[in-house]
């Protein structure tokens, strides 16, 4: 169960703010701990200060009238002084203030507190016949400029660390509701973020398994939308590569069977003396050798195409004269072109040389040729051009043949497509992906009825002159 990032994914989001909380919670308290006890330390140095004051005050009024006898105990008492303050209040001193009368507050007899001094001082202690420490504020009690004593304002530490406590608790009780929000809505995202991610290995599987007919998240948020889209494009090209693959097997299959078939039969008849006339036997060596030129040229073809697709290619960067390279394209096709009665012309506009793999740069030209070659009719038209333009070398082949419909174009580039008779639908194939390896491009522009242009686009390089 654990080990499900939906389950994961929230506890540790939980676990994270638990953490947090708690760290944040814990300075909270020290720091209102520390701000408690210095408002208390405060506070008690106020009423210290009032209430000594309201005894001085009545000390020296009572000294005055009576010329230093016996003083009278103030009228106001401990007992409502500590109901208002709700703090406990005591006098420090040798004797009483009052001579002679009970003033009402508990004395205390403390080597800690040198109200001599006159001056105001803070300690803790522990009050007679009670428990626990308290803070302590003394300040002294004047007659005039002697001081007589001290009044000790007092107030018991717990009673700090229960208004902390009562904090706490209220603090402890509002950060478990900010976790259980917080805990839906981690469930929440936990869900958006899972769930499409579940569903792509779900896929996955289903991939692995030899189904590419799978479905993906299509709302998926951020990244995983990406990846969502981007694994329904993989998918889509796994399919189209094995319909490829599949079609690539038979049609392969198909064309070496052809030859085969032919060779085979023509071969079992002239062993078996079935063809006795030197005309037919003469004709039974032709068709032998042309269907076996046919399949050592398709094998070729094949062969090509897989070390092109497997990245096994390897080019050759040697100085290349595109005009002699032309020249040797035009003279192959010359013959064919005569007998066929072809109007075939050649265009030098430049005579560029660059670093390149000449035989492979051949190899596109004549393949372009012999396309079209076999779109082109008997009394047509065939040309080959040459020329540089924006520092690429372009090769241009042109026909008279009945054009590409722009739906056909792209594929015509795939292996085993052709646009006429005779040929194994490689040879295009080949072109665009010998182009590319050279790190040219083929481009097509063509017109129903009227014929087809490809041309040839090569990086003019650092050989072009």
């Amino acid at each position: 169960m654990f080990s499900s990032l939906r389950v994961r994914l929230p506890l540790f989001f939980l676990a994270g703010l638990a953490l947090a909380g708690i760290v944040t919670g814990l300075i909270a308290i020290q720091l209102f701990r520390d701000f408690a006890r210095n408002q208390t330390l405060h506070s008690l140095r106020l009423e210290s200060a009032g209430i000594a004051q309201l005894y001085s005050s009545a000390v020296a009024a009572d000294f005055a009238a009576k010329r230093g006898e016996g003083r009278r105990a103030p009228t106001f008492a401990r007992a409502e002084l500590e109901l208002a303050t709700g703090d406990r209040i005591y006098f420090d001193g040798p004797v009483s203030p009052f001579p002679g009368e009970d003033p009402g507050l508990p004395r205390l007899n403390l080597q800690k507190i040198d109200w001599t001094s006159g001056q105001a001082l803070t300690f803790v202690f522990t009050p007679p016949h009670l428990k626990g420490a308290y803070y302590a504020v003394a300040n002294p009690v004047r007659v005039g400029r002697t001081t007589i004593g001290a009044i000790v304002v007092a107030k018991r530490k717990t009673a700090i660390n229960q208004f902390v406590d009562s904090l706490v608790r209220r603090l402890a009780i509002a950060f478990a509701f900010g976790l259980l929000v917080a805990a839906v809505f981690a469930v929440y995202v936990s869900k958006r973020l899972v769930d499409p991610l579940l569903s792509l290995s779900r896929a996955a599987d289903e991939v692995a398994g030899g189904s590419y007919d799978v479905a993906v998240p299509r709302r998926a948020p951020g990244e995983i939308g990406h990846l969502a889209e981007r694994f329904d494009e993989m998918t889509s090209r796994l399919m189209e590569s094995e319909a490829r693959e599949r079609n690539f097997l038979m049609t392969v299959s198909h064309e070496l069977r052809t030859p085969l078939t032919a060779i085979r039969g023509h071969v079992s008849a002239l062993a078996e003396g079935l063809v006795e006339d030197p005309e037919l036997r003469s004709r039974s060596l032709a068709i032998v050798q042309a269907e076996a030129v046919r399949l050592e040229r398709l094998v070729g073809d094949i062969l090509d195409l897989a070390k092109l697709d497997a990245h096994r290619f390897t080019v050759l960067h040697e100085e290349v004269g595109m005009e002699t390279l032309v020249e040797r394209a035009y003279e192959t096709f010359a013959e064919q072109a005569r007998a066929r009665s072809i109007d075939f012309a050649v265009t030098v506009k430049e005579r560029p040389v660059i670093v390149s793999d000449g035989d492979r740069v051949l190899q596109i030209v004549d393949n372009l040729l012999e396309n079209a070659f076999r779109a082109t009719p008997d009394g047509g038209r065939i040309g080959l051009e040459l020329g540089q333009t924006n520092g690429s070398v372009r090769v241009v082949v042109s026909d008279t043949g009945p054009g590409i419909p722009p739906a056909e174009r792209e594929r015509l580039f795939r292996p085993f497509v052709s646009s006429g008779t005779g040929g194994t639908g490689l040879g295009l194939a080949i072109a665009r992906e010998l182009s590319h390896a050279l790190g040219g491009e083929i481009e097509l522009d063509s017109e129903v009825g009227l014929g087809s242009r490809f041309e040839l686009v090569l990086p003019a390089g650092s050989g072009s002159g």
